[in-house]
């Protein structure tokens, strides 16, 4: 019987998870890339295993993963985005801050996909009409929850819209201090956590996140659980909405979205 779309993006980020897992604390070889971005010989090993399971249960299948690009050229409409480490830097200082996501595009939409913890060994997951988290084999539905008040803002550059929203300007903001408490784990781990209700929210700068291998799958995780979500500017992150703004609940995506208006009032 043919592997469901859902259990193959499930099975492709364990694959890559136990790679990471496998591979913590060890000396790992570093290839550079522009920026002073790196990649860790723990990136490339992992995206090989998920490739490997990926390219043989959907051999037509266009993939487009962090480290060896795009390969396939079928037109089938069917393209498979793969992070295989989200959180380098943090796994490369030996914080288990890390995940493995994999996505699946049909057509323009992100439905499919699977976000791996490789250290809890949970794996959040979606096929598009809900979302769940995996754990010692068992499934649990995931319920967005914003009652810790903890969002999740990602620092790291580049701030391509920082003329309008900086995120370490908005933490500065008193109402953000009374409303919210700041977290900054710097992995995409934190989206999921968002559908799982561990976050109250995640926010992020950054161009065309809906179709980007780091977010695409925690985006699709959060759809699926009923999350709020838009870019900085509030508008749908399919439709051309610049960075990222995932919300439990509409008072707290309305809350941040005020603070982020503000600041562009505030400058203008």
């Amino acid at each position: 019987m043919s592997i469901t779309d859902s259990a193959l993006a499930i099975e492709a980020a364990q694959a890559g998870a136990e790679v990471v897992r496998s591979q913590y604390g060890s000396s790992l070889a570093r290839v550079q890339k522009t920026g002073g971005d790196f990649a860790t010989s723990a990136d490339v090993e992992a995206e090989k295993a998920i490739l490997d399971v990926v390219r043989t249960a959907r051999p037509h299948d266009v993939v487009v993963a962090e480290e060896s690009g795009r390969t396939g050229t079928a037109g089938n409409g069917r393209t498979w985005l793969v992070d295989p480490l989200c959180g380098t830097l943090n796994y490369a200082v030996q914080s288990m801050l890390t995940s493995v996501n994999v996505g699946l595009r049909t057509g323009t939409h992100v439905a499919v996909a699977a976000s791996a913890d490789p250290f809890t060994r949970e794996v959040f997951w979606t096929d598009g009409s809900a979302a769940h988290v995996r754990r010692d084999g068992r499934d649990e539905r995931l319920a967005p929850s914003a009652e810790s008040r903890l969002v999740d803002v990602n620092l790291d550059p580049p701030f391509p819209h920082r003329n309008v929203f900086l995120a370490a300007r908005m933490l500065a903001d008193d109402g953000f201090i009374e409303q919210f408490r700041p977290r900054v784990v710097s992995t995409t781990l934190a989206v999921a956590w968002v559908a799982a209700g561990r976050r109250a929210a995640y926010v992020t700068d950054g161009h065309h996140l809906g179709d980007s291998v780091h977010f695409a799958a925690g985006i699709a995780l959060c759809e699926a659980a009923g999350c709020v979500v838009t870019g900085i500017d509030g508008q749908p992150i399919r439709a051309g909405g610049n960075g990222l703004v995932v919300a439990a609940d509409e008072r707290t995506h309305a809350a941040l979205l005020t603070l982020i208006r503000q600041q562009r009032t505030g400058r203008d």
